[in-house]
């Protein structure tokens, strides 16, 4: 185990697309309003992919970011990693279609679904591949285009998601820095309470499950939250204790941005003040698996994460799935 190389971040990006849909939008669609969905979500606006973006144009945007801040090129890449649930189609993958974008040639490319917690997966895979030495640079981008399997015509749902892209560039880093822990799991009896249906080899389009819907997400929102205020306290604990820290040394808390509530609840659990916590889930709502990155990249680039911090991730989504992870700036 002594031989294992720490491994950190050591390059950022973001990406969200240009159109704004905010909340007095919404109102005009289905019937709701600004103050309702503040109230409850947090939420004021969202970043919409423009109908000839996909989730893999989303996803280069952040790369070159992210390769221009670690100073790399997508030729010293080893490996690409895409974390989503909206992959530009169901193979390639948008991982091989951004590898070839990007040209990133050699380099091995993959997509993995964990949903919102699909980031934090992919961290923790790729850390695994450059901890034994296997690759030197990976590439993790969590990207969703949630616009495209949205019912803009169910009031309880469309507010909540958005489109965008985080990507972070990891490699070896000084000893005492880097990734400390991770958590991941699921709870795959729950799977039923956050879903989209239709469109795979259970249920493949018909007319039937275009007229029911089915391809659109489906969420069962009371049991999605009781699930995330319990998950992001359990997954935290373990975190912690794996990496050997209390509540009280954590710098900087990115939770996933799905709901102001959730955060709160966490942040009181973790008595954690506000300066220690990341929001930003008023200007991109849910954004899945692009969500945590999103909050990261964006308090990195305001010089909110310092080197030295000690920073706290905590994602959970669909499956239902979680992930959890400390790292040292």
């Amino acid at each position: 185990m002594t031989n294992l190389k720490s491994v950190g971040i050591i390059g950022t990006g973001k990406y969200v697309p240009e159109k704004v849909l905010t909340n007095s939008d919404l109102e005009k669609i289905v019937e709701t309003s600004d103050e309702w969905i503040v109230s409850r979500t947090g939420i004021r606006e969202r970043h919409i992919a423009a109908p000839e973006q996909a989730t893999s144009d989303l996803a280069y945007e952040a790369a070159v970011r992210a390769l221009a801040s670690a100073g790399l090129t997508a030729e010293e890449l080893d490996l690409i990693i895409v974390a989503t649930i909206t992959p530009d189609m169901a193979f390639p993958s948008t991982a091989c279609i951004l590898q070839d974008k990007l040209g990133a040639k050699g380099a091995a490319a993959f997509d993995l679904s964990a949903a919102c917690s699909g980031f934090v997966y992919g961290l923790a895979t790729a850390n695994g591949f450059i901890q034994t030495g296997m690759y030197k640079n990976a590439l993790i981008i969590g990207a969703d285009c949630l616009s495209r399997i949205t019912d803009y015509t169910d009031r309880n749902t469309c507010v909540l998601f958005g489109d965008g892209a985080g990507a972070v560039v990891i490699g070896e880093v000084p000893e005492g820095r880097g990734f400390k822990s991770f958590d991941l799991g699921a709870e795959g009896a729950g799977g039923g309470l956050l879903k989209l249906e239709a469109g795979g080899s259970r249920l493949p389009a018909t007319t039937e499950t275009i007229e029911n819907k089915l391809h659109y997400i489906y969420m069962n929102g009371r049991e999605v939250f009781k699930f995330a205020v319990r998950v992001m306290a359990s997954a935290t604990d373990v975190v912690l204790e794996k990496a050997g820290y209390a509540k009280e040394d954590i710098d900087i808390f990115v939770p996933h941005q799905a709901n102001i509530r959730i955060i709160q609840s966490a942040m009181q659990r973790l008595e954690l003040p506000a300066e220690k916590v990341v929001v930003n889930v008023d200007k991109y709502a849910n954004t899945s698996a692009a969500s945590i990155p999103l909050a990261l990249v964006e308090a990195a680039e305001e010089g909110r994460i310092k080197e030295g911090d000690r920073v706290l991730m905590v994602g959970f989504g669909g499956g239902l799935t979680w992930g959890a992870s400390v790292l040292v700036w």
